[in-house]
């Protein structure tokens, strides 16, 4: 079945619809023997090659989706490579099964916490996509008097210099004197917007950690720098959220065995 190409090889791995469809007006991707076009529609037989490499289309769309969760480190920042050459978080990933880890949102240098990484590149443009207002939870220690007049202002929407933005929920966390700890949620990831919304109250955030994206949440147990896989069960709640399907890998057939126990063996040619 044919689709738009950015959505195909978003979806087999290779990149974000975004960064496709840039590739595509570079002129880096040639289908058939000819240049791509914007929002060119493919099949998986046809010849895709990217750089001069051809791509392995049915091989990666068959192959089963992983999903990773990572505790980003403060200093770390979301990128492949930093010409400044300051540690990255793709640097403490496992090589993927197939294809390659595409980021889903990013964190600021200074904020910590949960990151999710996966190689279905559908599954990641709609979990960032606003239409599917996917939550972001947030635990913020604020520095500064939190009034209810503030907490109000917060959660009706304030202009900020791109434009209108708010809290859906701002949950009292603890915390005494002038530092408090808030817990936040958002349906959207802009710039630095969690802090950009206390700083437009006169308050300044001293510490900020992603606790939640959508149905996943970080790990208590998860010490920052370490990730680990997402089990078919979380699988399932994630891929129901942006209203996809995961199918489960088949488990491989047992060999069937002799009366001995052994398993069979098949008779040799002559």
């Amino acid at each position: 079945m044919a689709e738009r190409i950015q959505k195909m090889l978003s979806r087999a791995g290779y990149g974000s619809r975004r960064e496709i469809e840039r590739w595509v007006e570079e002129g880096l991707i040639h289908v058939n023997g000819h240049l791509a076009t914007a929002g060119q529609a493919i099949e998986e037989t046809d010849q895709v090659v990217l750089r001069g490499q051809r791509l392995r289309l049915s091989s990666r769309l068959q192959s089963k989706p992983q999903v990773l969760i990572y505790h980003k480190k403060v200093g770390e920042i979301c990128t492949r490579n930093d010409p400044e050459k300051r540690p990255t978080v793709f640097e403490n990933l496992p090589k993927p099964h197939s294809g390659r880890w595409i980021q889903i949102g990013r964190l600021d240098i200074n904020t910590e916490g949960l990151l999710l990484f996966t190689t279905d590149g559908e599954l990641a443009n709609r979990l960032m996509h606003p239409s599917y207002q996917i939550e972001r939870e947030y635990a913020v220690r604020v520095m500064g008097v939190v009034t209810e007049e503030i907490i109000n202002a917060l959660r009706s929407g304030v202009i900020l210099e791109d434009g209108p933005a708010k809290f859906e929920k701002i949950t009292f966390a603890g915390g005494e004197g002038i530092n408090q700890w808030y817990h936040v949620v958002l349906h959207e990831g802009r710039n630095r917007e969690v802090r950009r919304l206390w700083e437009s109250a006169g308050l300044k955030v001293s510490r900020l950690t992603r606790v939640r994206y959508g149905s996943v949440s970080m790990p208590r147990y998860l010490r920052t720098g370490f990730c680990e896989e997402l089990e078919p069960k979380a699988l399932r709640s994630i891929y129901k959220s942006v209203k996809m399907t995961y199918e489960e890998p088949t488990p491989p057939k047992k060999r069937a065995a002799n009366k001995k126990g052994a398993p069979k063996k098949s008779k040799a040619r002559r």
